[in-house]
């Protein structure tokens, strides 16, 4: 397999402050990698090494086999890059903001591109500071698509998209791939990265817990669930189901964390009077803690 995208031990520093250490990874060609972390773990970092917008302070990178530092024009040719944070000019519309980046590539496949600003249900009339933030991401994602790049580089893509839209970002994503072309793609949501992704490094404080496929991610899934009863708690009921832990009881109300279907917990609940059934995912930094412990967290 050629590898798009290596690293070896690459560092960067801020002075005395922490941004990543000794990071090892390797990107292969036609693959969509998922670079998943809490927010400020340095995702975003990596991402701007990698790009050459900040030189690292230690290691080495390569995209397409070409240095980072030696010949950053080359490698930006052959990437589409929506960075965290998509600000441009407020004047242009939306549509004017496509085409100045269309034409800077060169000149894009039109239809391509209206069938992304169609999709993506994008009012390209309106000028680039009336956007919400959703709608700006919106313009930042057919920007980085429309040339059809060999590397999409996409930090932090779906921030701000409403769910349908979400959808067509993965269906896209998915399109994309079916074509050939790698994805690099950073988030802090394991849902998104395990809808789009082949393989996934998690980062934490700067540091790489682990590489797997995909796959891994149901060891790290679960679900932080709260049952709030009429009457009294059968807390023997619900500890003793399949994939549950960490039982607690309170005025009322069960908590618990399940791994796995949340079926079993459903249908013992259905046999309860019940004032109240909250389910939610965990935060990454959440997940990370049951995971590793507090002590894992702070060592890495």
């Amino acid at each position: 397999m050629t590898a798009i995208i290596q690293t070896e031990k690459l560092t960067k520093r801020y002075g005395s402050h922490r941004g990543i250490v000794d990071i090892d990874l390797a990107v292969n060609e036609g693959e969509a990698f998922g670079f998943l972390g809490p927010n400020g773990a340095g995702k975003t970092t990596t991402i701007r090494v990698l790009l050459d917008h900040i030189r690292p302070t230690g290691g080495r990178a390569t995209v397409f086999g070409i240095d980072t530092t030696v010949d950053p024009v080359a490698i930006h040719r052959r990437i589409g890059y929506l960075p965290g944070e998509f600000t441009l000019y407020d004047k242009l519309t939306g549509g004017q903001t496509i085409e100045y980046f269309a034409n800077l590539r060169g000149g894009v496949e039109p239809r391509y591109q209206a069938d992304l600003v169609a999709r993506l249900d994008i009012d390209p009339s309106r000028r680039f500071r009336e956007y919400s933030k959703g709608n700006k991401q919106k313009i930042g994602l057919v920007v980085a698509l429309q040339h059809r790049p060999d590397l999409l580089m996409l930090d932090e893509p779906t921030s701000g998209l409403d769910p349908l839209v979400q959808q067509t970002f993965y269906e896209v994503i998915r399109e994309a791939k079916a074509e050939g072309r790698t994805i690099f793609l950073s988030s802090h949501i394991l849902s998104e990265v395990e809808k789009t992704c082949d393989r996934v490094a998690i980062i934490r404080e700067g540091q790489l817990i682990k590489v797997d496929r995909v796959e891994a991610l149901r060891d790290l899934a679960h679900h932080q669930v709260e049952i709030r009863f009429a009457g009294d708690v059968p807390l023997g009921a619900f500890a003793a189901l399949p994939g549950v832990s960490d039982v607690t009881t309170e005025d009322h109300t069960l908590r618990m964390r399940v791994s796995g279907p949340i079926t079993p917990v459903v249908r013992e609940a259905a046999g309860y009077e019940l004032l109240d059934f909250v389910s939610r995912e965990p935060s990454l930094e959440e997940t990370f803690l049951a995971m590793y412990g507090h002590e894992a967290g702070q060592a890495a």
